[in-house]
């Protein structure tokens, strides 16, 4: 493997990921980054090849979504100056952008990247039930904060 695809972590590239559309997907800049080329690149490469990513590989993502991004991860606050919104790839589109862009590091880089999609399925997975849990006792300790809301307003009301 080249050193510097030896030297990224699955976790580097997990914290890359991110849910959207029910996706979990990641966006062009950070996947050029990790394949060492422009995103413009990148995204040149894919409308040069358009027939192999259909929609659900590949989207671009709406205003509301790259507010709600920038919002849940501050490196990427400069999306919210850029003239265009990013492109998401889910797994497959990663797996297709392998094929188009045929570098070695492309290749190892997406055999990582892939990597970390399994991990992070396999976690969520094992873990859907504290998940789960986690939720009801979310929602119970909104009920409760709804509870307790009223009762001081009533104790300054009263």
């Amino acid at each position: 493997m080249n050193n510097k695809a030896e030297n990224i972590e699955i976790v580097e590239i997990e914290n890359r990921i991110f849910s959207i559309r029910g996706e979990q997907v990641m966006i062009d800049r950070d996947l050029a980054e990790l394949y060492q080329i422009g995103t413009k690149v990148l995204n040149q490469s894919v409308k040069r090849n358009m027939n192999r990513f259909p929609p659900q590989w590949r989207f671009q993502l709406s205003d509301y979504e790259v507010n709600e991004l920038v919002t849940k991860c501050d490196r990427l606050s400069i999306l919210k100056h850029s003239a265009t919104n990013p492109y998401a790839f889910t797994e497959q589109g990663v797996a297709m952008l392998a094929t188009v862009l045929r570098s070695e590091i492309a290749g190892q880089i997406s055999i990582l990247i892939i990597s970390a999609f399994v991990e992070m399925r396999k976690f969520v997975i094992s873990n859907k039930t504290i998940l789960s849990r986690v939720n009801i006792l979310e929602q119970k300790q909104s009920e409760t904060d709804r509870k307790f809301e009223k009762v001081f307003t009533a104790m300054e009301s009263g």
